[in-house]
C-alpha cells in the first residue's frame, strides 16, 4: 500500500440509526458535532436514516422509507407520464 493515502484520526464513533434506535459502535474518521454516552463512556454520534438494521433487503420487511416525500413525488410523475404516453397512443 501506498504512504500517506489513508486518514490518520480513526477512532470509536457510534452511528446510530434514527429509524429504529439501534447503535453501532466502530471505528471511523467521520467528523461530528454530536456525542452520546455508551456503556459510560461518551463517544463522537452519527446519525443514519436507513442501516443495515432496517433496510428492507436485510430486514426482509417491505417497508417503504420515505424522506421529504419523494416517494410521493416519484409515484405522481411516473403516473403523469404513464397518463402522456396512453393519450398519445391512442391519437
Amino acid at each position: 500500500m501506498k504512504d500517506g493515502i489513508h486518514p490518520e484520526n480513526y477512532r470509536l464513533v457510534v452511528f446510530k440509526d434514527m429509524s429504529n434506535e439501534q447503535t453501532f459502535l466502530t471505528r471511523s474518521c467521520v467528523n461530528t458535532k454530536d456525542t452520546i454516552t455508551l456503556d459510560g463512556q461518551e463517544y463522537p454520534l452519527v446519525k443514519v436514516e436507513i442501516s443495515s438494521a432496517s433496510h428492507p433487503f436485510y430486514t426482509g420487511k417491505m417497508k417503504l422509507v420515505d424522506t421529504a416525500g419523494r416517494v410521493d413525488k416519484f409515484r405522481t410523475r411516473f403516473a403523469s407520464h404513464r397518463a402522456s404516453q396512453r393519450t398519445g397512443e391512442e391519437a
